[in-house]
């Protein structure tokens, strides 16, 4: 049928140009050294804002490690929202200094939601002229001790907004912590660094970034509420023309899921947030790309296109057709056959991934020889795990759940930020 073998053929283009383009950041990544940034002055007074709901065993630590920063203390102020929270958050951060504000809303929920309360208040008070920029981070997070100094460096250079290195906290608990632990370093250390090398755009992952003054004043505040609210900012600001650097040398730890539905839970709503983010920027962002010969929109398009679905939608016509008698099975076992051997090829792409990334980056990951083979072997079946993930996620209600985050001993926080 024509229409199987349209699908195919797009297919096909989708998967050349996917592979082609995280090949081409892959091999610059290895090759090139990381971009880093000249000193600059350290005189710009900055923001960090952390939106936490029943975080009081986690958020300590994150806030004890910014306070902790080579970085000039008076030009860091740490503001947190305490939303919708029933523990004691907000009086943790009270007690460490921080500016905290409390929010109870049950019907708007969500990090977008709480940073666009956040900011409100922030610009209400007048304070949005004071500072230069402003960092997002979850209240899970970690920052090594010259953080906030390096990523300076970069927004010096005139970047309006600058993304950095993810690591995690919890690498070697399981192969589930494992797995996403191992594809945010992959992302961090050879896409987002090919990105940087060869000028183009970073991809900005949730958290650990920072944006200018003069995009939260274009956003009036902050205006993104879709379920991956960090996917829409970075499509908003690509089509603004804006320029997101990456700091190699800015490096922050998040705690990743242990438990698999955990996991799925998560990716699941990444997945339908991609969906979101497609529908409602997808089209904008092709033709921003070829008006303006823009490659990283290029990027991003490829990167939030619904490729899976697409796959999905071809193999569900593919037996429709059989049954109806259109085509013949056989005709389709042999096209079947073809992607057994791509399945058979990508597992074993994803094991060389991890183990390429394991040894790239050995220094900087936390778990055991032993531990890292194991993890090298299950990586596959965690990243093939979203093929179904995607297939829910078209059903599946938009909504945010939280992540359970049970931390880490004060001594081990220690070694990170030092």
């Amino acid at each position: 049928m024509i229409l199987l073998q349209f699908l195919d053929v797009i297919i096909l283009i989708l998967g050349i140009l996917s592979f082609g383009y995280q090949a081409l950041y892959f091999v610059v990544g290895f090759l090139a050294r990381p971009v880093t940034y000249p000193d600059a002055p350290e005189d710009k007074h900055y923001a960090v804002l952390i939106s936490a709901r029943n975080e009081q065993a986690v958020i300590g630590n994150l806030v004890k490690s910014l306070k902790n920063q080579t970085y000039p203390s008076r030009l860091v102020d740490i503001w947190v929202v305490a939303d919708n929270c029933t523990d004691q958050t907000a009086q943790v951060c009270r007690d460490l200094g921080c500016h905290v504000l409390e929010r109870f809303n049950k019907e708007q929920v969500g990090k977008g939601y709480a940073l666009k309360y956040m900011l409100n208040h922030i610009r209400g008070e007048g304070l949005d002229q004071v500072y230069d920029a402003y960092f997002i981070f979850d209240a899970d997070n970690i920052v090594d001790k010259n953080y906030v100094s390096e990523m300076n460096k970069a927004f010096n250079q005139g970047f309006d907004a600058v993304t950095s290195y993810r690591n995690s906290t919890n690498t070697s608990e399981n192969w589930v912590s494992a797995g996403s632990a191992l594809w945010f370093i992959f992302q961090s250390r050879l896409l987002n660094s090919g990105r940087s090398v060869l000028g183009n755009n970073g991809w900005i992952g949730g958290t650990g970034f920072m944006f200018s003054r003069k995009v939260m004043e274009r956003n009036a505040g902050w205006k993104f509420h879709l379920i991956t609210e960090d996917v829409e900012f970075t499509m908003d600001c690509i089509l603004n023309g804006d320029h997101i650097g990456y700091c190699h040398t800015a490096v922050f730890y998040d705690e990743q899921p242990v438990s698999f539905k955990q996991s799925w839970d998560q990716r699941v709503r990444w997945s339908k947030g991609f969906l979101q983010v497609f529908r409602y920027y997808g089209l904008s962002l092709i033709r921003w790309a070829v008006k303006e010969r823009d490659l990283s929109a290029v990027d991003f398009s490829l990167t939030i296109c619904p490729f899976m679905i697409i796959s999905l939608i071809r193999y569900g016509l593919s037996a429709v057709y059989s049954a109806l008698g259109y085509v013949s099975w056989q005709s389709q076992a042999a096209s079947l056959s073809t992607y057994g051997l791509t399945l058979l090829m990508t597992i074993v792409g994803f094991i060389l991934l991890a183990a390429f990334v394991c040894i790239l980056e050995r220094k900087k990951i936390q778990a055991s020889d032993k531990e890292l083979v194991a993890y090298c072997l299950s990586f596959p079946f965690f990243m093939l795990s979203y093929v179904p993930i995607a297939f829910v996620a078209i059903f599946a209600k938009s909504q945010w759940k939280p992540i359970v985050h049970k931390g880490m001993p004060t001594s081990q926080a220690a070694r990170m930020e030092a």
